[in-house]
Formats: structure tokens, C-alpha cells, sequence
């Protein structure tokens, strides 16, 4: 059963899986990184076929009702509603914003990815997204060729969109105060969590660094 969209604190770490066929090992590493309490995780594979997309995001759905932290699904609506998932983020070529919010209903996450665009994050705001992120705000090893987006986008959107923000790309623990200073609500991860020797422990490190109990 999916969660009410009033227990959503969208604050904190956005936990983002790493994109491997080795399932057994994702679902490993999101078992050890949920005991560190991220705000959210988001399942995210670009190169998996559709049958492996769903096994594993089935399984990385059911370790978060488990540990009671809200799942998102990455580019497809379809993948969403078909596992009954807390949310779904779209990119600029994942279909229609509003069509999307339509679909979710409103007990539902509806975040938006925004590049560096600012145009982007007001139709967002306007077709009723739940949250919109911003990156690459740092360079990053996942997206090299990505746009970068200034930090002052987390701060202009979180003055006048009224709504949480997320910064994407390159964040590791040691720049995760830049972001936050400039008004990031959520820090998109995936590396530095899942590549450290305990992602539990990092996992919590984040929390800590937004100043959340541990």
C-alpha cells in the first residue's frame, strides 16, 4: 500500500540506485543504504530491458515499504502505476507534466528534472510537480557531458516557486553544504553512497549534514 502523500518529508538525502544488471547486488545496497534513512529513493536504470527494469524495481519497491521510506520511479509513469509506486520523476522527454499529475492522483509524488532551465521548473510548478530539481550543480562521474546549473537556480526557485528542490549531479558529502546553503531541500546520490564501504552509514551522514535526527 502506497503511503499518504502527507507523510512525504521531502527533505533530505534523494537516494538514486546505481544502473547495473546485477540485481542481487542493487538490491543488497539499498537494503545497507535504507538503514541510514534517506527522504526518498528512486529507482533509475537507462540500459536495463523492460522485464529486468520491473523485477528490480519491484524488489527495490518492496525493501522500501519495508523500511517505510516513499519510492520513486525514474522516466516511466507506465513502471509507476504498474508497481504502485510513491512517485514518479520526469525528464523533458518522459511524457506530458500534467498528464502525469493527472495520473497519480493526489496522493502522489510528481517530480520534475529541470536541467538548468528555468522555464522548466515553472511549467512544473504549474502542472502541479511536487518537487523540482536542478543539475548537474556539480561536474558528474554519472552524467559527464550534463549541463551544469548554477547553485543561485536552487535559491531563485526555492524564493519563488514555493515548492522542495532538489540538486542533481556530482554531490558527494564534502560539497552537500553548498547545495543546502543555496537552498537545496534534497540531494540526489548516487555514488557516494552506494560506492562507500557503508551506505548506511553515509546514507545517515546526509541526514546529519541537513541537520535531521539520526
Amino acid at each position: 500500500m502506497k503511503m499518504a502523500k502527507r507523510d512525504f518529508a521531502l527533505r533530505g538525502l534523494y537516494l538514486i540506485t546505481p544502473d547495473t544488471a546485477d540485481s542481487a547486488a542493487l538490491l543488497a545496497g539499498v537494503r545497507r543504504a535504507l538503514a541510514g534513512r534517506p527522504a526518498l529513493v528512486q529507482y533509475r536504470s537507462k540500459h536495463a530491458d523492460a522485464a529486468l527494469r520491473r523485477e528490480q524495481a519491484a524488489g527495490v519497491a518492496a525493501l522500501c515499504r519495508e523500511a517505510g521510506v516513499p519510492f520513486i520511479v525514474n522516466d516511466s509513469l507506465e513502471l509507476a502505476l504498474a508497481l504502485e509506486a510513491d512517485g514518479v520523476h520526469l525528464g523533458r522527454d518522459d511524457g506530458d507534466l500534467r498528464a502525469a499529475r493527472a495520473a497519480l492522483g493526489p496522493g502522489r509524488i510528481l517530480g520534475v528534472t529541470c536541467y538548468n532551465e528555468w522555464e522548466r521548473a515553472e511549467e512544473g510548478a504549474a502542472a502541479g510537480a511536487d518537487y523540482v530539481a536542478f543539475g548537474a550543480v556539480f561536474a558528474s562521474s554519472t552524467k559527464p557531458a550534463a549541463v551544469h546549473a548554477p547553485l543561485d537556480l536552487l535559491t531563485r526557485a526555492r524564493r519563488e516557486l514555493e515548492l522542495p528542490v532538489a540538486a542533481i549531479g556530482g554531490i558527494t558529502l564534502d560539497n552537500a553544504p553548498q547545495a543546502i546553503a543555496a537552498g537545496a531541500d534534497l540531494l540526489a546520490v548516487i555514488a557516494d553512497v552506494f560506492d562507500y564501504p557503508d551506505p548506511g552509514a553515509r546514507a545517515a551522514a546526509y541526514r546529519a549534514a541537513f541537520g535531521l535526527p539520526g
